[in-house]
């Protein structure tokens, strides 16, 4: 059985109350039961911090043994270079993941400091681009 570990930044917690015209009107504890009922054959953990290094702290933790990691660093997708460093140095695949299409956002949000150190970035497809990383992850 692959294991997958799904990693949210910070405001995420947020889901389903926070611009709900961006992010959509369900939170991530509505949508994992369903990720997790179409991929049976697949372990999906989920883990969510606002803090840095403890995003850092699980991707170290699982980055060793796990099959893949999903990660959706919010904001920190902009801002860290300690966040690279750490998937640089994992020896699981990590795929970027966004929610919304940050492209087509605000211009700092079309930079991401993570992207060059992921095997994929997946955005715009609301919820389902977590779906499409899992299905990524799977192959």
């Amino acid at each position: 059985m692959k294991k997958i570990q799904i990693i949210n930044g910070p405001n995420l917690n947020l889901l389903g109350k926070r611009e709900p015209g961006i992010y959509g009107s369900s939170s991530f504890d509505e949508y994992l039961p369903q990720l997790q009922a179409k991929y049976p054959d697949v372990e999906i953990s989920y883990y969510q911090s606002n803090v840095e290094g403890e995003l850092i702290n699980k991707m170290q933790e699982v980055g060793f043994t796990y099959d893949g990691i999903i990660l959706n660093a919010g904001a920190y997708t902009h801002t860290s270079v300690a966040l690279q460093d750490c998937i640089r140095s994992l020896k699981t695949p990590v795929i970027e993941v966004h929610i919304s299409n940050v492209h087509q956002r605000e211009e700092f949000r079309h930079k991401s400091l993570i992207s060059c150190a992921c095997k994929g970035v997946i955005c715009g497809f609301g919820l389902d681009s977590y779906r499409l990383a899992v299905e990524a992850l799977s192959v």
